[in-house]
């Protein structure tokens, strides 16, 4: 740990063994996008299998051994949760088919959320506890590595990223609203409350204190719907108290997105180019550049080994920065982006929505075709540097086993 960050071992449980010590760390962030989220397990299952062969270590292998820090947001922040928990990605995709089958049943009803969040919290419910039926929470006895959850708190109108990392101010365990202690399947709800498919959630930040609740929607309605750069500030900033180490030996950024989707094109002849049209793009036009440029400041800041073009001019920012070393794996949902990953039999208009059902087999395909660019190269020095942290890892999460699947 650097000298300007205390440790304290008491507060970060039996995770402490492995953080307290200085050596290479690995992140992976993923995007929010609804039923997309299929892409981005796609992409995992290859790492998953990847990572397993390259470190040569069993089926019982999981991402929660080799990435120290998972986060994501909306839909990225279910997948995160899962595996933070030690879920595998055969496990994850089996909760996205009773996702789609459970939740996304519309209600036809014009004044109210297309979706009933009851559902939604039933699910995360019985996912995220604990065998004994008691809720987990952000406590490092209820996680195998550190997580990170991107909200936005409506009630304040700001981001609220909340992280599992027992130093940071708000987790501290003397304080009387402690996000360590919210139930995990609240605030993977809060993340993935998108607006007008889901209420907003309301959480009770401090259960002594009815006045403290607050109103949480989407992560996705933030800048940091890809949450890549703002984990590399949280692993390295010292106000967050980690203080990991920078440098393409020291720091490892994997970033998964769930396709980018720009708005359709608007002819200014048209009859549907006036008011409400133009509304609807700019919400959709914001979120999308939004994400480009969060992947376009970690090319800049990490020496990116792989990534997809950005634009015409810039390129893909291949080998620029030396900060960490940074792989962004991404899909184009265009006729065009399809085309060049040779599916130009799925039409970008089914798999756009973010409760896409009929798009599901199609989703899926392209995840697994984005995961074939994912190579042992993009992880350097890493597949080495992390080998016998894994095995130590593996065994320290198998010893605890709390999880219900």
């Amino acid at each position: 740990m650097s000298n300007q960050c205390e440790f304290r071992p008491e507060d970060w449980g039996p995770l402490a063994a492995r953080y307290q010590d200085d050596q290479p760390r690995t992140i992976l962030a993923l995007d929010g996008g609804g039923i997309r989220g299929l892409i981005t397990l796609g992409v995992l299952r290859r790492i998953e299998s990847l990572l397993q062969e390259q470190l040569g270590v069993g089926d019982d292998f999981r991402l929660c051994d080799f990435f120290d820090y998972i986060g994501g947001t909306s839909t990225g922040a279910i997948i995160s949760a899962g595996l933070a928990r030690g879920m595998s990605i055969a496990e994850i995709e089996e909760f996205y088919q009773a996702f789609a089958q459970k939740v996304f049943k519309a209600r036809f009803n014009r004044f109210t959320a297309k979706f009933d969040a009851r559902r939604l919290e039933e699910l995360l419910h019985t996912t995220f506890r604990n065998k004994d039926n008691s809720d987990a929470d952000l406590r490092p006895i209820n996680l195998n590595c550190l997580l990170l959850a991107v909200t936005r708190n409506a009630s304040t109108d700001s981001a609220w990223p909340i992280s599992s990392n027992p130093a940071a101010k708000y987790n501290d365990p003397r304080r009387s609203d402690c996000n360590l202690r919210i139930p995990l399947w609240q605030i993977v709800r809060a993340s993935s409350a998108a607006p007008t498919f889901f209420d907003p959630s309301v959480i009770q930040l401090d259960p002594r204190d009815p006045r403290s609740k607050a109103v949480f929607v989407d992560g996705a309605t933030t800048a940091y719907n890809n949450p890549g750069l703002l984990m590399y500030r949280m692993a390295t900033m010292n106000a967050y108290n980690l203080c990991w180490k920078t440098g393409v030996e020291k720091l490892l950024l994997v970033s998964v997105g769930t396709g980018t989707a720009p708005a359709p094109r608007q002819d200014p002849n048209s009859p549907n180019f006036h008011l409400l049209a133009n509304a609807k793009a700019v919400v959709s036009s914001l979120l999308h550049q939004a994400t480009i440029d969060q992947d376009i400041m970690c090319r800049l800041l990490g020496r990116c080994c792989w990534g997809q073009e950005l634009d015409s001019e810039i390129g893909n920012l291949v080998n620029t920065g030396n900060n960490f070393l940074y792989s962004r794996y991404n899909a184009e949902l265009t006729a065009r982006g399809l085309d060049a990953l040779g599916l130009d039999h799925i039409r970008a208009e089914t798999i756009t929505p973010i409760d896409s059902l009929k798009g599901m087999a199609s989703l899926t395909e392209i995840g697994q075709t984005v995961a074939k660019h994912v190579d042992e190269a993009h992880f350097g020095p890493f597949l080495q540097s992390k080998a016998e942290a894994v095995k130590r890892n593996m065994e320290l999460r198998k010893s605890r086993e709390f999880g219900v699947l």
